[in-house]
């Protein structure tokens, strides 16, 4: 019950109908009703001079058609499940008012939340309890005073100086009165404090419909208050029932408690979510927001609390909020853009900073600092932002799209461009910049980029054959020349490729970028026996033998330069590069072998008919070999290096060895002191070779002393000296046989005799005594095959050779 205002007297109270004191009837939902024949020691004159007071403003507030409209009295069982009678004219009002509320006075300006410490006569209203009562002539009077109050009300609020202060804080205030009066307020950064002081909670709550409008109209502290007040109503209820026997009415009111705290905090998650859309409009409210959820967190362990963490529930509503903003960037489709990740990405950055610029300069002062306000937005951030990194990886993205991302996340997110902007600075710490994932996903992206690299390079790698095909081969078109070496764009091609894959990876990450050299030499390293078939397929009809040798040794050069290039990523990927020159290296030696086996199709029926009757007589043979080796000269001269020394290494010693081995076939035996000119003719073809050789640098020079010792015992004029030459034959070249130095001396024309056995016997003592001396790298008889057998004799003991004897 109310006790008696101080200001009112019995000649002030109305009188009913019956020239009785009307009363006021408290209904299960915490109202009043008017006419109950309850009695009550309150006066009615207080209720009525109150409405008098706020009358000339009602028709502003969104309750006022309700409240002054209808004379109907309150239901009591008045509920928000919608069998609520219309709100009666005489419903009785909370008396904590605060501006904005829809019943409450105009000049009720100050804020329901007091700091701690300030006083009741701080608060605009200068609210004392529910049942303080004024007459019509202090209604009057706080009219004229609420100017006053309100002004006290802002000293307090700003901390400037009350009357007492000296001048400079006067000066304050008037430049504070004058910005009110501008209606300039916007401008000004009220910081709020931690501490605050509850304004005192009505005893008596309003109807659930008023609360509920109240939230509605999103006068959240004095919807909040009067909660408070039906809170502790029900707490009151629960304690004279007993909390084994609520009746009936105490269940509605526990229920209409409930959902009206449902609509509290759906009101508030919606006011923190859109906080960032209008920062202006919202900022008073969060401070109302916050108060709430501090008073809130004090009270969860009362009875009658029915929501719990508060706290968290804000952080989920700045939650949404973050990822409806996220939401809100343009996404082009990679039908309308080819970008259109890249674009998104940094449209997304520009967002995020003008999202967090926003919470520094318009939301950050409407908290208690133990929020922790942007620190929470940029951890929301975070999880936001990786939430929509993991659902636009679900889309079919290619190299480009996931670069885009690595890139945008590894070089931009922590930049000056993103997070570490210096709009932000200094509230952004540099341990709140970085973004978390979730273990494994930003390697799932690097494996997803490098997946689709390897992709990439399979079709470039396919597209460089086709235009090979179509631009040379079916055009039988002359390579160009690059200096003074044929040369190809494929390998540039390829490389161009590849670089570009291995320098952007670069700028993500040294992991990265050893990862992709890895993919890039696995891919590379199947890429030369895919050209070799489909060069070998168009070459096996290219009839110009010349031409095809040119696109030889042009792929030749290519192979050769793709095996340096990605020797430089060795260090990076060793077993991997190692294993991609290795294959480079094959084909090259394949390219090379193929180019080889035309020059010996091309000098074969020249070299059958040496060392024959026609080969004594003639040098047309000799030199058509000469003109060949001559021209393949000039085409290794288009031949880079290293594989060219090795090649033509390779020519100089097929010479050799062809030339020797028409030596051992026995087509011909010089008789009667041809062996002479025999001799003769083979040192000057043998000279000629090695110039020409010389010529085309090779570096086999020990194939060059085995044409002079052969000569020397073919040209020998004394049968007998002949074994006095064979030391130097078995050093130079330890590997020759019995059979080959048989077949040379069958060409001298030493078919049978002592003296050929004494010869070969002499080769066996010279080999024996040498034993396995020699370079085992440069073995040249042991790949030369003997025709037939000349060495009939060889087996037979020398004290027989006599019978043997050519005398005989």
């Amino acid at each position: 019950m109310a006790e008696k205002g101080q200001g009112d007297s019995e000649e002030a109270q109305p009188k009913g109908p019956e020239g009785t004191t009307p009363t006021l009837e408290k209904t299960e939902n915490g109202n009043a009703q008017p006419d109950s024949p309850v009695k009550k020691e309150k006066k009615p004159g207080m209720m009525k001079s109150f409405r008098e007071s706020i009358r000339r403003v009602g028709e502003k507030s969104p309750l006022s058609p309700n409240i002054s409209g209808s004379k109907d009295k309150l239901g009591p069982d008045f509920r928000m499940d919608g069998n609520n009678p219309e709100i009666g004219a005489h419903a009785p009002v909370s008396p904590s008012l605060s501006i904005g509320s829809p019943v409450s006075p105009a000049w009720a300006t100050g804020g329901l939340f007091k700091k701690e410490g300030e006083s009741a006569d701080d608060s605009p209203v200068g609210h004392k309890t529910a049942s303080h009562s004024r007459t019509q002539s202090d209604s009057s009077a706080i009219m004229g005073d609420s100017l006053l109050k309100m002004g006290a009300s802002l000293r307090h609020s700003f901390r400037f100086g009350n009357k007492k202060d000296k001048a400079s804080k006067q000066g304050q205030l008037q430049s504070v009165t004058e910005a009110l009066s501008e209606k300039k307020l916007e401008g000004l950064k009220v910081e709020v404090e931690e501490a605050y002081q509850l304004p005192e909670i009505p005893h008596t709550p309003l109807s659930v419909m008023q609360i509920n409008k109240l939230i509605e109209m999103e006068v959240l502290e004095e919807a909040h208050l009067n909660l408070l007040s039906l809170r502790e109503e029900l707490r009151r209820d629960q304690e004279g029932c007993g909390e084994d026997q609520t009746p009936m009415e105490q269940a509605k009111k526990e229920k209409d408690l409930s959902l009206l705290y449902t609509a509290l905090r759906e009101k508030v998650k919606d006011i923190v979510r859109d906080s960032n859309k209008l920062p202006s409009r919202n900022k008073e409210l969060l401070v109302h927001v916050a108060r709430i959820i501090q008073e809130e967190e004090k009270r969860e362990e009362d009875p009658g609390g029915m929501i719990k963490g508060w706290r968290d529930i804000w952080r989920a509503a700045v939650q949404e909020g973050v990822q409806a903003k996220i939401g809100s960037v343009h996404l082009d489709s990679r039908e309308l853009n080819s970008s259109w990740l890249a674009v998104h990405l940094g449209l997304l950055g520009k967002a995020i900073v003008e999202d967090l610029e926003n919470v520094i300069n318009e939301l950050k002062d409407s908290y208690p600092p133990s929020f922790n306000v942007f620190p929470t937005y940029v951890s929301c951030y975070h999880h936001a932002i990786g939430q929509h990194l993991k659902r636009i990886m679900q889309h079919n993205l290619d190299s480009k799209d996931c670069y885009a991302v690595l890139e945008w996340i590894i070089n931009r997110y922590e930049s000056e461009k993103i997070m570490g902007s210096p709009t932000l600075q200094p509230d952004m710490r540099t341990e709140d910049k970085a973004l978390s994932f979730e273990d494994g996903f930003l390697d799932q992206i690097k494996t997803t980029y490098c997946d689709h690299l390897q992709d990439d390079l399979r079709t470039s790698l396919v597209n460089a054959i086709s235009m090979q095909s179509d631009d040379m081969w079916k055009e039988r078109k002359m390579p160009d020349l690059e200096g003074d070496f044929y040369h190809s764009e494929m390998h540039m091609d390829i490389m161009t490729v590849i670089k570009s894959f291995i320098v952007n990876s670069g700028r993500i990450g040294t992991d990265l970028e050893k990862k992709v050299v890895s993919v890039c030499s696995m891919e590379l390293k199947e890429f030369p026996q895919s050209f070799e078939r489909e060069y070998n397929q168009w070459s096996d009809t290219l009839t110009d033998l010349s031409l095809k040798a040119t696109y030889q040794i042009t792929y030749i050069n290519s192979f050769t330069i793709l095996r340096e290039q990605m020797e430089a990523y060795r260090e990076s990927c060793p077993l991997q590069v190692e294993g991609l020159g290795k294959e480079m290296k094959a084909v090259v030696n394949r390219l090379g072998q193929s180019l080889l086996e035309q020059f010996k199709t091309e000098i074969r029926p020249f070299l059958r008919r040496m060392m024959t009757r026609k080969w004594l007589s003639t040098d047309e043979d000799f030199q058509q070999i000469v003109k060949s080796t001559t021209n393949l000269s000039q085409l290794c001269r288009r031949m880079k290096r290293p594989y060219v020394q090795e090649f033509v290494n390779k020519v100089h010693y097929h010479m050799v060895k062809e030339y020797v081995s028409q030596l051992m076939k026995g087509n011909y035996s010089c008789k009667n002191r041809k062996h002479e000119r025999a001799a003769a003719k083979m040192k000057a073809q043998w000279e000629e070779l090695q110039d020409l050789f010389e010529e085309l640098k090779s570096t086999s020079d020990w194939l060059h002393p085995v044409g002079e010792h052969l000569c020397n015992i073919i040209g020998q004029k004394n049968n007998k000296e002949i074994k006095n030459n064979l030391a130097d034959l078995v050093k130079d070249y330890p590997d020759i046989s019995k059979k080959h130095l048989s077949a040379v001396l069958y060409f001298r024309g030493m078919a049978r005799g002592r003296e050929r056995q004494v010869i070969l016997h002499r080769l066996a003592e010279l080999k024996g005594t040498a034993g396995h001396a020699g370079d085992k790298s440069q073995a040249l008889f042991s790949d030369i095959q003997v025709a037939v057998n000349t060495d009939c004799l060889a087996s037979v003991p020398l004290f027989c050779l006599p019978l043997f004897s050519s005398d005989n």
